[in-house]
């Protein structure tokens, strides 16, 4: 029996590759009537999650109601969870806990998504695996993998991979969590990494994703120059984007340039940043050392 086709396939690849704004407008594109009630239900995911992904936080937390099904209520959560200070992440938390703990739709693979990617966040790695470890999608796989590497276990990220390549090898995110994987394990795996970024960038639009992506291989392999090149254009594309702005920090350092501009405009946009908390360590340790020297 033939499958149904997959109305939303273009929907997810230009969410997947971070091609936001092409998400966006395709979501307004698929006609409803094509539509299952879940597929209805992914489509205003990604949707919303397109809006959070380009910092369209308040656009989200409007429009989505108290009335919106769980799985959008869950997509809100992360909204408000990224949109402010430290209470209201907290609100966020509580709520997701209560969602996630109703027996009717704790185990909605949206709303599991949500959760893993707001623990992942509050580098609760424990708790985001909890409600992510079983699968179900390739997002939800595609997420373990992002999980484990944060981890520093690339040995169970890479497990996760060859769940999702049994699945379907050509998959765009089996095709990004192959080259997250090979990044980590570093030595002859950039050059793969790197092909896969190559192929991904002749398949779709050039964005800040695939950009970072290979410049980050350029980088593993001492391309600095041609590195800077790549996260200059992703800094044209979008200015306020956290991996290119922590990219051309680490980038400029290395090519001996001044990356302050770089670090103060990630600080501003994006203080809970990893290089923004790791600079903050290095310095805080440095003037403690300055301090017992004086």
């Amino acid at each position: 029996m033939a499958s149904s086709p997959d109305h939303l396939f273009g929907l997810r690849n230009s969410f997947y590759v971070g091609a936001y704004h092409a998400a966006i407008t395709s979501s307004q594109s698929v006609p409803s009537h094509d539509l299952s009630p879940d597929d209805l239900l992914d489509r205003d995911a990604i949707l919303y999650r397109s809006y959070i992904a380009i910092g369209s936080h308040q656009l989200v937390i409007g429009e989505i109601g108290p009335g919106a099904a769980t799985p959008l209520q869950a997509v809100k959560l992360l909204a408000v969870y990224l949109s402010g200070d430290a209470s209201n992440r907290d609100s966020a938390v509580s709520r997701l806990r209560e969602l996630l703990s109703d027996a009717a739709t704790g185990s909605n693979p949206i709303l599991r998504l949500m959760a893993g990617t707001i623990f992942m966040h509050e580098r609760d790695y424990a708790e985001a695996l909890k409600h992510t470890h079983s699968g179900g999608n390739m997002e939800l796989l595609a997420l373990n993998v992002q999980i484990y590497l944060q981890m520093h276990r690339a040995d169970h990220a890479e497990k996760q991979l060859r769940v999702m390549q049994q699945l379907d090898e050509d998959h765009t995110l089996t095709q990004l969590a192959n080259a997250w994987v090979d990044l980590a394990m570093g030595g002859s795996k950039i050059q793969e990494a790197h092909l896969i970024f190559q192929d991904l960038s002749e398949k779709y639009p050039t964005t800040c994703t695939i950009l970072n992506g290979k410049a980050l291989c350029s980088m593993h392999m001492g391309h600095f120059e041609d590195a800077e090149g790549l996260l200059l254009e992703s800094l044209n594309k979008d200015a306020k984007d956290a991996e290119t702005l922590a990219n051309l920090t680490v980038c400029s350092l290395n090519l001996g340039k001044p990356a302050t501009r770089y670090l103060n405009q990630l600080k501003l946009a994006h203080p809970d940043h990893t290089l923004v908390k790791r600079m903050s360590s290095a310095e805080d340790s440095f003037d403690r050392a300055c301090q017992a020297m004086a």
